[in-house]
């Protein structure tokens, strides 16, 4: 800020702080509004939301899980089978929570199996056509 030599210069500084003072202090209710607004819980649970579809790992996550799931009741079914010993059903449901969390996990071995195995029966499709 320059000095001031006189009254009227003293009068145009304290306008212009003034001023200053105004605008600053509008700033700082506008933000006050809009943090109130944000901190809502309809805008929090608005954001999470958006913040969960727009995210770029949860379709493989949810993919991975599916699939492990799957795997892991497949797993028991063929293990246990309609089998009524307690023993074998136990050991069916700690083999199913274990193949489950494997493939959950590790999603990307079991993806790079699938599509090796995909291209093999491709290919073996593609050469039987080319025999006949």
């Amino acid at each position: 800020m320059e000095k001031i030599n006189s009254a009227a210069d003293l009068k145009i500084a304290i306008k212009q702080l003034e001023l200053e003072n105004t605008i600053h202090g509008q700033l700082l209710k506008e933000q006050f509004f809009y943090t109130i607004d944000s901190l809502t819980p309809a805008n929090i649970i608005k954001r999470t939301m958006n913040d969960i579809a727009t995210s770029p790992y949860l379709i493989d996550n949810m993919l991975g899980a599916a699939v492990g799931l799957v795997t892991g009741y497949l797993t028991k079914v063929i293990t246990v089978g309609t089998s009524h010993n307690p023993f074998k059903k136990l050991l069916g449901t700690v083999l199913q929570f274990g193949i489950t969390n494997i493939i959950a996990q590790h999603p990307e071995i079991f993806k790079t199996v699938g599509q090796f195995l995909m291209d093999k029966v491709l290919n073996k499709k593609e050469t039987n056509t080319e025999k006949l």
